[in-house]
């Protein structure tokens, strides 16, 4: 947060409506949004000529439109990673139809109610032993819930549905983070994030590679033998196809699953009438982390292009044109959500955009579900509270969460 800016405020002041280096926007964006939404509900053109999409409608119709979709332009060229200097690939987030539609069928295999169902008792181990890790390492019963449950919480899960070994996932954590970072566009990264960026999914993609290789030769229960062994239409994943998938989940699945929890603790914390809510009603855990991730969900911005000439909100938008997608302020969108800016556990969650929406819907989608309810279901059986007038986010627009959440922390009676 204390990093200057990589290129001068004023330019970007005319690509988005809002300051992305603002402290004070990351930490409440919305009355910000509301009031770009007021004067524009649609969509807005800045003066640079880049258009932002805000309303719900609006943004929902970009993700399910044929005529939009990632394109070859620079926003997907820095998702790309190159192994030993051969072609660049491209992970399965940043890809278009037909490559995403065969290679999201196969790994929508691997996300099953089976298998979250399976997954959910371990999981509930692994928050039970980081918890009481975290309290048994604090004197005074302050600890960062960022750095100590949710982001080894989110990455024990994929970890172990991957079959990665424990020597590695030190190494998996640290450049987690990072990796979620650089999913922003360019224009917002210093160099050293964006070095960051590039050196966390470059040992992603060769970490992938060398498991690859192990489990062909000796299979194991995980996701990578299943992807190893995987068939479509008669033919295996190639090596660069492989990769592309468990780097986007190992990329993108640690730091938005942690990002989610962070988010949505925080939300409870000032709003203790809901969390109140919470623990009278634990049955409702579900549809009480659907409206906080509707809240104030992860994911903040997306770009697409447009593949052909087509229009958004009433403005024309040519082919080749790049546009953002504001997800904070479709989910804050009154025309969809009664009372949008009021956090309501009680309200019947719908058309909820925090997984993203149409065939790019996050895959793994039913793994954050779960590893969100089993966090806040654990931690609502403590007293808890804030150790901090301000909490900082880490400044991220893509996933947008917590640098750190100080809390102090102890069992109820």
């Amino acid at each position: 947060m204390t990093e200057a800016p990589p290129v001068d405020t004023s330019l970007v002041s005319q690509l988005l409506p809002f300051n992305p280096f603002d402290r004070a926007f990351h930490a409440d964006p919305y009355p910000i949004l509301r009031r770009i939404r007021e004067e524009s509900p649609g969509a807005v053109r800045m003066p640079a000529g880049v258009v932002t999409v805000l309303g719900h409608r609006e943004v929902s119709r970009v993700l399910t439109d044929p005529n939009f979709g990632w394109g070859d332009g620079d926003a997907v060229k820095q998702q790309e990673v190159s192994l030993d200097g051969g072609k660049p690939v491209r992970i399965l987030a940043f890809m278009d139809p037909p490559d995403h539609t065969r290679l999201r069928g196969l790994v929508s295999k691997a996300f099953t109610p089976r298998t979250v169902a399976r997954l959910r008792p371990r999981m509930e181990q692994i928050t039970d032993e980081l918890l009481a890790t975290a309290q048994a390492n604090s004197a005074d019963g302050r600890i960062d819930l960022v750095e100590s449950l949710f982001r080894p919480l989110g990455g024990l899960v994929l970890t172990e549905m991957l079959g990665i070994p424990e020597e590695y996932h030190a190494q998996a954590f640290d450049f987690s983070m990072d990796s979620a970072r650089g999913l922003d566009p360019d224009f917002t990264l210093t160099p050293e994030q964006a070095a960051k960026r590039d050196e966390g999914r470059l040992w992603f993609a060769e970490l992938t590679r060398k498991l690859a290789e192990q489990r062909r030769a000796e299979p194991g229960d995980d996701l990578i033998t299943e992807l190893v062994n995987a068939e479509q239409d008669g033919e295996r994943l190639t090596e660069t196809e492989l990769v592309s998938i468990c780097v986007n989940l190992l990329a993108a699945g640690f730091g938005a699953t942690a990002a989610q929890m962070a988010n949505s603790t925080l939300a409870l914390l000032q709003h203790p009438d809901q969390l109140r809510w919470l623990r009278k009603n634990p049955d409702g855990i579900g549809s009480a982390t659907e409206e906080l991730l509707r809240y104030d969900g992860p994911l903040f911005l997306l770009t697409r292009s447009a593949f052909r000439d087509t229009e958004v909100g009433g403005l024309p938008i040519a082919a080749g044109e790049q546009i953002f997608l504001s997800m904070g302020s479709a989910s804050h969108d009154p025309s969809v959500y009664d009372d949008p800016d009021r956090l309501d556990l009680s309200r019947t969650p719908h058309k909820v955009l925090g997984f993203g929406h149409g065939i790019h819907f996050c895959v793994a989608a039913p793994i954050a579900r779960m590893t969100t309810q089993t966090a806040l279901a654990a931690l609502v059986r403590h007293d808890i509270e804030l150790a901090t007038d301000a909490p900082e986010f880490n400044g991220a627009l893509v996933i947008r969460t917590l640098a750190s959440l100080p809390v102090r922390l102890t069992p109820r009676g």
